[in-house]
């Protein structure tokens, strides 16, 4: 990504460090600045009034939980985005995550590194189950076109309606209760807001059947890890597979080291591909912006 910036802008002054999270250090790294590209910096209302000269924000990735877009609306600061530009590498996680649960491919793996040699297990094929998308967005649709050869049942839950889509697709959009009863896998695509935060309670887990997979390779802090890892570890759930986690980098090793649970380290966007697309379109932010409507970002 760096060569790439500084090939448009030799100029460009690039943090050091992963992100900048504490908002007097960006003020500080930010000033004298008219544009900037963030990633989960937190772009709130204190860093915009501190940055008079800021007026172009273009954003690397996909998710915008630390951007006010009210604040950026307010003070008329220009913002520059690229919907789905990750999509296609979370989706294609995703749906290994969904064969590897069903084929027991983590478990066995370890059983043969620690010397053991099982001379079988079953698991399920992907082909033909019931699988609820949660969430569908640009990549709960891309996770759904993947789907498509499997001849899955697919049913959605999403507060809106994308009735041309679920439609060319076969896609049942159903109820909260019903996604939850039905589904035997469960793969989640919900932007991180007030509403999804905790909304995988352990009363909501409970609902899951006990045969079923929970994927989440949207946000941390949607799933209460400590109920997963009970249903996990009393075996009321087949197995989860995650690539977020509440506090990352992951910290929870009760819940890391059980065997029908499989993490990585918020790799969903991380393909050689995607960090270049990403790394373009944030380029092509800088000169292709607008001025912001808040709810055009809710659902990204």
């Amino acid at each position: 990504m760096r060569k790439i910036i500084l090939d448009s802008y030799p100029d460009a002054k690039l943090v050091d460090e992963e992100k900048i999270t504490d908002e007097y250090r960006l003020i500080e790294f930010l000033e004298g600045c008219d544009a900037a590209i963030v990633g989960f910096e937190p772009l709130t209302d204190k860093v915009l009034s501190a940055l008079p000269d800021l007026k172009i924000v273009s954003k690397f990735g996909a998710g915008c939980e630390t951007i006010d877009f009210n604040a950026l609306k307010s003070h008329g600061t220009l913002f520059g985005y690229t919907f789905g530009v990750n999509k296609l590498s979370v989706a294609e996680l995703t749906l290994s995550f969904m064969i590897n649960a069903l084929r027991w491919i983590t478990p066995l793996n370890q059983a043969m590194r620690r010397g053991d040699r099982p001379y079988y297990r079953n698991g399920e094929l992907l082909t033909g189950r019931t699988v609820g998308v949660h969430g569908c967005g640009n990549i709960g649709k891309e996770v759904i076109r993947l789907l498509k050869p499997f001849n899955c049942k697919i049913l959605s839950c999403d507060v809106r309606d994308y009735p041309q889509f679920y439609s060319e697709f076969g896609v049942t959009p159903v109820p909260f209760d019903e996604f939850l009863d039905r589904s035997e896998i469960l793969t989640l695509h919900l932007p991180k807001t007030q509403t999804t935060l905790g909304l995988y309670s352990r009363e909501v887990l409970e609902r899951i059947r006990p045969e079923a997979v929970l994927i989440n390779t949207c946000r941390g802090g949607i799933v209460d890890e400590e109920a997963l890892a009970d249903r996990l570890e009393n075996e009321f759930l087949r197995a989860a597979c995650f690539d977020v986690f509440a506090v990352e980098p992951a910290e929870n090793d009760r819940l890391l080291n059980l065997p029908n649970f499989l993490a990585t380290p918020h790799i969903g966007a991380s393909t050689e591909e995607t960090r270049v697309a990403m790394a373009k379109a944030a380029l092509r932010g800088l000169s292709e912006n607008e001025l912001v409507e808040p709810e055009k970002y809710y659902d990204n």
